[in-house]
């Protein structure tokens, strides 16, 4: 099954991306702080890896950010082609 429930995801592996909003440490990275700033609105960045999430059975994307140590879990909303 592809990721997002039978349909292709919108976006593919090595796609340059921009966040569309602020992105926040939801705990994923126990060395930053929870609610830690991670990623600013407009940063850009590269599908690195496409996943989908078993529970929701929807996307999800892990982004490189340019210029930022971290590969970040993104949904497609908080994404949008460059």
């Amino acid at each position: 099954m592809e990721p997002g429930g039978g349909h292709p995801p919108r976006f593919q592996w090595g796609q340059r991306v921009q966040a569309t909003e602020d992105l926040y440490n939801d705990g994923s990275y126990p060395d930053q702080p929870l609610d830690a700033l991670l990623v600013k609105e407009g940063d850009l960045g590269e599908i690195v890896n496409v996943g989908v999430i078993s529970e929701t059975n929807r996307p999800l994307y892990l982004v490189e950010f340019d210029g930022q140590r971290l590969v970040v879990g993104c949904l497609e909303e908080e994404l949008a082609p460059v």
